[in-house]
């Protein structure tokens, strides 16, 4: 497919504007100023950030705020692995002859995210549509998101895979956030968004100043088919276009901020322990929901993709009662670490322009 710089839809939604909370306060800060808080905060509670991993900006506890990157567009990954990790133990099963007893050890601790975009923070408010919203609750993810607080950095400009003003959102946008940081010229504007980052706010320390002004968001570029429009497209030979290129490795749905597939597994450690793991999973995989007998529901790669993408824009919302957003946030990293080149921003257009 040729790749569309900006495109004019006839069904592209409104970037909804950030508007700060009713009531919420602001202070101006310097540099130092921030360095001391976030020291302080370290010293006292997990303190994640983005930081240099391997050459690599991602998401990891730091010591200090000397150990965070400062000049970044946003991490390589998603903080999705904090809240729903790739990997996690759900209980161990001890069976010593007929006595059986499960271990269920909930995570603990506290834990201040500093420097989330706000695409990242809208990821995980969708991730709690099912995980949180839905009955049954999940204990671990519930109890992650209750103990984190997060603290946004506004982005200064889109990244080059960057469509969040496409998808609902802004660079700015402190909604899902516990507290907001925008650059200044003398630091950074701190706004207090809910109770819990409230909190967190050295009490008189900072100078306060008056509430931030929502800024214009621009409208997105890129068009997104209306939902109702979705189901014609079920059965385009478009699906099997793209999915000659794909090669199914699933490195898009690893780092997608809301992709939430899983599978459970029951693995023995020794003789009478054994524990039982929860581990990412995706619809890209060419195994993904095979049934006994060894019948594959998606056993084509353009279905896999056709899944994709109806997940995102029809099935999750839906399903979930997201109303007119989807559980796309326009961060652009699956377009980043596609090895074939399949852009989400083309499979918009050329859908749009079929319609």
């Amino acid at each position: 497919m040729k790749k569309v710089a900006k495109a004019q839809g006839k069904s592209t939604p409104a970037a909804t504007e950030p508007v700060a909370p009713e009531g919420s306060k602001c202070w101006s800060i310097t540099p130092t100023q921030l360095d001391n808080w976030l020291n302080g905060i370290a010293a006292v509670r997990t303190l994640v950030a983005p930081s240099q991993v391997a050459g690599i900006t991602l998401y990891r506890p730091v010591k200090n705020a000397g150990d965070i990157v400062r000049n970044y567009t946003r991490p390589l990954m998603s903080m999705k692995d904090l809240f729903f990790p790739p990997t996690e133990r759900l209980f161990a099963v001890h069976k010593h002859g007929q006595d059986v007893q499960l271990e269920e050890r909930l995570p603990e601790g506290e834990t201040v995210v500093f420097g989330v975009r706000p695409c990242d923070a809208r990821g995980t408010r969708l991730l709690d549509a099912m995980f949180l919203d839905t009955n049954p609750e999940d204990p671990f993810y519930a109890r992650r998101r209750q103990n984190t607080t997060l603290i946004g950095l506004a982005c200064q400009e889109l990244g080059p895979h960057c469509f969040c003003t496409s998808t609902g959102g802004a660079p700015d946008d402190p909604r899902d956030m516990d507290i907001m940081l925008y650059p200044t010229d003398e630091g950074y504007l701190v706004q207090a968004v809910t109770e819990k980052g409230r909190f967190l706010i050295p009490g008189g320390e900072w100078k306060e100043t008056g509430a931030r002004q929502a800024s214009p968001v621009p409208a997105g570029k890129f068009p997104v088919p209306a939902r109702e429009n979705w189901p014609e497209h079920f059965k385009d030979e478009f699906w099997a276009r793209i999915g000659e290129r794909c090669l199914s490795c699933r490195a898009c749905a690893y780092v997608c901020p809301t992709c939430r597939c899983f599978v459970v597994r029951d693995e023995m450690l020794e003789p009478g322990e054994y524990e039982r793991i929860r581990c990412w999973d995706s619809c890209m995989g060419e195994n993904y929901r095979r049934v006994a007998g060894g019948h594959k529901p998606r056993n084509r790669k353009g279905e896999r993709q056709r899944n994709r993408f109806f997940c995102k824009f029809y099935y999750y919302p839906e399903q979930y009662g997201l109303g007119e957003a989807s559980a796309c946030t326009g961060c652009g990293r699956c377009i980043e670490v596609c090895p074939v080149g399949v852009d989400v921003t083309e499979v918009l257009v050329s859908l749009e322009e079929s319609l």
